[in-house]
């Protein structure tokens, strides 16, 4: 029998303190406590870490939503300040990879990573040349003698980090891959007496306990139909974070990639298919095994968000700003050089081979791109 580890032991303590612990709290120990969670203790997305987003495939992702962000840039009339807010960044992947395809907007372009991890937010200052966030965010002016104070702009692209979403208002936008399947999220089960909350007891086991007014209440308006023994999230975190995100672009759009479903589908399937761990590149244990050493995710429920203006598969989103240029490039590319065989022929090799795995419509191509734009 392997010892419990600190995650499942801080669980325990609270639980032989408090009673039975609600699932959001154990996964927001297990994922993000300060010490022992999984991405303060070594866990992260890349091909040395545990699992593989689509920035981790390769450099194409970044530079088609680099394509993206050029796109909403002129739709708002080519602002600057021009400020992007990538949360759930990570080590800096993506921010380095749309920053190295030079969009035409990076002049203008203000990149805020925002990461919970003071580990990874360390990381990506080795990634990335950064700049103190009130030099980013703040007001920006030069004093001309006879004009006085008035906005600096061209001065982009300026790169800061910070561990939650900025509190002023600007206009842009904030884009999120993979985060809201990472959130703490409730667990609930329907019974013949009604909906019952999942917890977890100081033996780390399940317990059942009758939900609360305002969640049964919840539940009900989401899955109205659910039989007994049939369980869904409620992802009262991830649609506060779509609201944080709206509170804070004063005018611009909101993109998030993610897996999703809804309620009701998810309410038909075994939660262990809709609630997955990971951990060294393949299936992690069970959700409550190894608290703090795999990652614990959650399908994203799409109609407990704010209505997204749009929803297509994140094939349908690179398709649509131009990832068919980039590949015929490439192809054009690898065609020249093929016989050379050198490091710029494979590279161009491998973009197509990155074309592939990102737009594949059983893999990554599959996840779903939600937008909202903001009018201010």
């Amino acid at each position: 029998m392997t010892a419990p580890t600190r995650v499942a032991e801080l669980v325990a303590e609270r639980a032989r303190r408090l009673g039975p612990i609600p699932f959001d709290e154990v996964v927001e120990l297990a994922l993000y406590h300060p010490e022992h969670g999984f991405y303060s203790s070594g866990g992260a997305a890349g091909r040395t870490g545990d699992f593989l987003t689509s920035p981790e495939v390769g450099p194409l992702f970044g530079a088609v939503l680099a394509n993206a962000l050029d796109d909403w840039w002129r739709e708002l009339g080519e602002p600057d300040p021009y400020v992007v807010v990538e949360a759930g960044a990570g080590a800096g992947t993506l921010a380095r990879h749309v920053l190295d395809a030079g969009p035409q907007c990076l002049r203008a372009l203000r990149y805020v990573l925002v990461e919970r991890s003071e580990r990874l937010r360390d990381a990506q200052h080795s990634h990335l040349p950064m700049e103190p966030a009130r030099q980013v965010l703040g007001p920006a002016v030069v004093t001309d003698p006879d004009e006085g104070p008035h906005p600096q702009t061209g001065i982009g692209p300026l790169v800061t980090s910070l561990p939650d979403l900025p509190q002023r208002p600007f206009v842009g936008a904030v884009v999120a891959n993979e985060l809201l399947d990472n959130l703490p999220f409730d667990l609930v089960e329907r019974t013949e007496l009604g909906w019952a909350e999942v917890r977890v007891d100081d033996e780390i086991r399940e317990v059942l306990v009758p939900a609360a007014h305002d969640l049964a209440l919840h539940a009900e308006r989401l899955a109205p139909d659910a039989s007994p023994g049939e369980r869904i999230p409620l992802q009262r975190q991830a649609t506060a974070w779509v609201r944080s995100a709206f509170a804070v672009v004063d005018r611009g759009h909101i993109a998030v990639v993610d897996y999703a479903s809804t309620t009701s589908e998810m309410a038909q399937r075994p939660w262990t298919e809709w609630v997955r761990t990971y951990r060294a590149h393949g299936p992690g244990a069970a959700p409550l095994d190894d608290l703090g050493e795999q990652d614990i995710t959650c399908e994203v429920a799409v109609d407990q968000l704010p209505a997204p203006d749009r929803n297509r598969s994140q094939t349908e989103f690179l398709t649509a700003h131009r990832l068919a240029a980039h590949l015929a490039e490439a192809k054009r590319a690898w065609t020249e050089r093929a016989h050379i065989g050198d490091l710029e022929a494979l590279k161009h090799r491998n973009r197509l081979s990155e074309g592939q795995a990102i737009s594949d419509p059983a893999g990554l191509g599959a996840f779903r791109v939600l937008e909202w734009k903001v009018e201010g």
